[in-house]
């Protein structure tokens, strides 16, 4: 790529321009906290004609109740309770080692492979894709063999990951390859007295064979310059080192939820607002005269035969209302993310739910779950794929797990094993299979030597009652 090529690279995707505030504000709601707290005056509606100062003490009085932050928390953990499994198959074993290591220490900084794919499974969520770049080291010597690469750990490729907001342009060839993929890096300022306050501008750009490392001045496009290129790590395999979890929009929960979290920010922190104004009654004066007197809590006044005096005080109905709102927001923000069972007010308001109902609502819950699975281990296996291949190991790496889940209540479960037991049926394979099922349920952190065991001494306790 040259000069030109390269500045027509770094001019942001229409998309990302579009999209860009609005991953801003998924990010604010995902995070909550403090970071909530600095930017509400972004998300709190200002009321028609309302004061500049009581607009400001009420942004400064604002609270946010973060329900998507700990529902995308909840599917992420849920889902990587149990790790993914990895199967390797290697005749030689030569590369065995390596992929053990690597499923164990990802990233070089001690990551292993299933908290790596949490994290960007948890921004997959929160921005709808995650991005995961495959890089090997780079070493200065040339090397004579594959022993020698061995040697200097220069075929020990590692993860890195990209934030979505950072790719700021893509391109893709008609057969859906991407074939360009632009993200900007941190910016930072020149330092010195005599320096320029411009901000420098940093980008890596990937093609399907090579890299650019590139730097600019923010105010001046004739800054351009190419600080580092070469090869990429997926040279030989013609294609962008980059590897995408992407979900649908029917999977993206904070495309769903979001606007519902900020009608309830809003409406929560107006009730709120409203009731601290309501413990302060506002005094109302019927005179015909002029009014002079202050008024206070320890203050008297002093009132003509025909003056009135009293204070306002609302009747209710309105926070009787917003109160049923908010519970019913909530509701919804739980009911587009498929965690109707989760909602507090369902479990325990006026809506009564029979165990057919809740079975149906964790059912829906754990297809959900399977469908982030699936994700997940696509990518998985597609990024391991060519990593074997840009190794050229003589191997086979499988994928599977990320399809069991302990999404319902325990207790429902023990109670329908119980009524089962009592009809009295015959089959031995049956009772073990369920006495095993829901020993695994109760105990599901122990490790698999353990289930073994486990599963084990329970066949050998029904044989055993069956021969006496």
């Amino acid at each position: 790529m040259d000069l030109t090529q390269i500045a027509d690279a770094l001019q942001p995707h229409p998309e990302y321009r579009a999209w860009l505030p609005t991953l801003e504000m998924y990010r604010d709601l995902y995070a909550g906290g403090a970071q909530m707290k600095s930017k509400a005056s972004n998300y709190l509606y200002r009321r028609h004609r309302e004061p500049a100062e009581v607009y400001q003490e009420r942004v400064s009085r604002a609270f946010y109740e973060n329900y998507i932050g700990s529902i995308i928390d909840w599917y992420a953990s849920t889902l990587f309770r149990r790790e993914p499994i990895l199967t390797v198959e290697d005749s030689s074993r030569r590369a065995s080692k390596y992929y053990f290591e690597f499923f164990n220490n990802c990233d070089r900084n001690g990551t292993s492979i299933t908290d790596f794919l949490r994290k960007r499974f948890i921004e997959a969520l929160i921005f709808g894709k995650a991005f995961i770049a495959l890089e090997f080291p780079k070493l200065a010597a040339a090397f004579s063999s594959r022993l020698e690469e061995e040697a200097l750990g220069g075929d020990r490729g590692y993860l890195t990951s990209i934030h979505p907001a950072d790719v700021i342009n893509w391109q893709a060839g008609p057969d859906g390859r991407v074939t360009l993929f632009v993200v900007r890096l941190a910016g930072e300022r020149h330092a010195g007295a005599l320096a320029s306050s411009a901000e420098l501008l940093r980008y890596l750009i990937y093609d399907e064979t090579s890299y650019f490392i590139v730097e600019k001045e923010s105010d001046d496009s004739n800054s351009l310059r190419v600080i580092e290129s070469g090869p990429h790590s997926c040279a030989s395999e013609f294609r962008v080192p980059i590897f995408e979890i992407a979900l649908s929009d029917g999977l993206w929960l904070m495309n769903k939820a979001a606007h519902l979290q900020i009608e309830h920010f809003n409406k929560s922190n107006s009730l709120s607002w409203s009731l601290g104004m309501a413990l302060y009654a506002t005094p109302v004066i019927y005179s015909k005269r002029d009014w002079k007197s202050i008024l206070g809590e320890s203050y008297y006044i002093h009132l003509d035969p025909e003056d009135k005096f009293g204070w306002t005080e609302p009747e209710g109905n309105v926070f009787r209302i917003a109160m049923e709102n908010l519970a019913r927001l909530q509701e919804e923000i739980y009911r587009t993310c498929y965690l109707m069972g989760q909602s507090r007010s369902w479990l325990s308001g006026s809506a009564q739910v029979s165990g057919y109902s809740k079975r149906a609502d964790y059912q829906i819950t754990q297809e959900v779950l399977r469908a982030y699975g699936d994700s997940v281990k696509d990518t998985l296996k597609r990024l391991l794929q060519v990593l074997v291949h840009v190794r050229k190991d003589d191997l086979r790496i499988s994928v599977s797990g990320l399809d069991e889940f302990e999404v319902g209540e325990f207790n429902e479960e023990l109670d329908e094993a119980e009524k089962l037991f009592r009809l009295g049926l015959s089959s031995s394979t049956f009772r073990k299979q369920a006495l095993k099922k829901l020993a695994f349920k109760f105990l599901a952190d122990i490790n698999e030597t353990t289930k073994e065991r486990i599963a084990a001494e329970i066949e050998a306790q029904i044989d055993k009652g069956e021969q006496e």
